[in-house]
C-alpha cells in the first residue's frame, strides 16, 4: 500500500482501471506536478541513457579497437596511484591489450545495452542496479578512481571521474515507494513495475551534492595542484592537441591563473566548496547553488576539459562536465519539492 499526504479535504474516487484505488485525482495531479517541477526520477534514467549510448559508440571508435586504448588510456590511471589501486589497473591494461578489438566490442556492446536498457520502460530498474555495478568497475580499473588515492585528482581535468557521477545519479534515479510531506492522508495502492514517472528527486541528493563541490573545492589544496604555476602548465598542456581556437582559449586561461597567484588557488578551492554548502540550505540558496554549479561545470568543461575531448577519437565519455549540469538539475527538483507546501509524501 502507498500512501500520499496532501492537503485534500473531500478525496474523490478514481475511476475503474485506473490501477489505483483511493482516491483523490487532485492528489494524484499535485504528486505529478511535484515531480514536473525538476527532473524526475524517469527523466534522469532517461538521461542517462542517452549518456550511456553516447559512451557505448564512443567506445566503437578505431583509436578504441587497438592497444593505443590500452596503453594511452587505460594503463595512464595507474600513475602515482598507490599498488593497490595501480596493479588493477595496469594488468586490466595488459589484458585489454591483449586482446583490444574482443574486450573493446564486449565494453561498447555492454555500454549500448545499459543505455537502451534505460530508456525502455520495463528494463529501466533492471538497467539502474546494472549502470551502477558497471559504474563502479569502470571509475576503478578505467578512472584509477579520479586520481583521488594518488592525491592527483583534479577538477579542471575531470576529477573525481565520470564514472562515478554516472553511479551516483543512477542510485538517486532509483524508484522510490514514499516521501513525506505534511498535509491530510489518502491512501493509493502503488502502480506496477514503478519506473520512476512523476517522482521528485531524492531527498538526500542536497547531501551528496555537497560532498562532491566540497571533494571538488578542496582537490585543488592537494600538493599537485596548489600552486599556481603548476595549474596554469596543466591548462597549458590542454591546450596542446585540440582545435587552435580552443587551444587559445587555455592559453587565456592559464595566464588569467598565472596571474593571480594564489589567489586563482583560492579561487579554485573556494567556489566549489561555496556551491556544494550552498546546496545544503533550503529555497533560493539551494537554487542558487544549483545555478553557480551549471555555470561553474560548463566553464570547466570547456577550459579545463575541451569539451570532453569528444572530437579527438580518443574520448571514452563527455567527461564530467555535462554529468555535473545534470546533478544540478536533480538538485533543482529537491528545492521545487521544498518549497511546494502541497508536497506529498508517498510510503510504500
Amino acid at each position: 500500500m502507498s500512501i500520499i499526504t496532501v492537503p485534500e479535504s473531500h478525496p474523490q474516487p478514481l475511476g475503474a482501471g485506473t490501477g489505483v484505488t483511493g482516491y483523490s485525482a487532485g492528489a494524484l495531479r499535485r504528486l505529478g506536478e511535484a515531480g514536473s517541477r525538476g527532473l524526475t526520477r524517469r527523466g534522469l534514467q532517461v538521461v542517462l541513457g542517452v549518456f550511456w549510448i553516447l559512451d557505448g559508440l564512443l567506445q566503437l571508435q578505431p583509436y578504441m579497437l587497438s592497444r593505443r586504448f590500452a596503453t594511452q588510456i587505460l594503463a595512464p590511471s595507474a600513475q602515482g596511484q598507490p599498488g593497490w589501486v595501480a596493479w588493477p589497473v595496469l594488468h586490466s591494461a595488459h589484458l585489454v591489450g591483449s586482446h583490444p578489438v574482443p574486450l573493446d566490442l564486449l565494453f561498447a556492446a555492454a555500454q549500448l545495452a545499459l543505455g537502451i536498457g534505460l530508456l525502455v520502460r520495463r528494463t529501466a530498474r533492471l538497467a539502474l542496479a546494472a549502470s551502477v555495478a558497471w559504474a563502479a568497475g569502470v571509475w576503478f580499473v578505467g578512472e584509477g578512481l579520479g586520481g583521488i588515492a594518488g592525491g592527483t585528482a583534479s577538477f579542471l581535468t575531470g576529477a573525481p571521474g565520470a564514472a562515478l557521477l554516472y553511479g551516483l545519479l543512477a542510485v538517486a534515479a532509483f524508484p522510490r515507494t514514499a516521501e513525506s510531506a505534511p498535509g491530510g492522508t489518502v491512501e493509493v495502492r502503488a502502480l506496477p513495475n514503478p519506473i520512476g514517472d512523476g517522482q521528485p528527486a531524492a531527498d538526500w541528493f542536497p547531501a551528496v551534492w555537497a560532498a562532491l563541490w566540497v571533494a571538488l573545492g578542496l582537490s585543488a589544496l592537494l600538493p599537485a595542484n596548489r600552486s599556481a604555476s603548476v595549474v596554469a602548465a596543466q591548462l597549458r598542456d590542454i591546450g596542446q592537441g585540440v582545435p587552435a581556437w580552443l587551444g587559445r582559449v587555455d592559453q587565456g586561461a592559464a595566464s588569467l591563473v598565472g596571474h593571480g597567484g594564489a589567489a586563482s588557488v583560492v579561487l579554485l578551492a573556494g567556489v566549489p566548496v561555496i556551491i556544494g554548502l550552498c546546496g545544503l540550505a533550503p529555497g533560493g540558496w539551494r537554487r542558487a547553488a544549483a545555478v553557480a554549479g551549471i555555470v561553474t561545470a560548463l566553464v570547466v568543461w570547456v577550459v579545463g576539459q575541451s569539451f570532453g575531448q569528444l572530437a579527438s577519437s580518443s574520448a571514452t565519455d563527455p567527461n564530467t562536465g555535462p554529468l555535473l549540469v545534470v546533478a544540478a538539475f536533480v538538485l533543482i527538483g529537491t528545492v521545487r519539492q521544498a518549497r511546494d507546501g502541497s508536497t506529498s509524501t508517498v510510503v510504500a
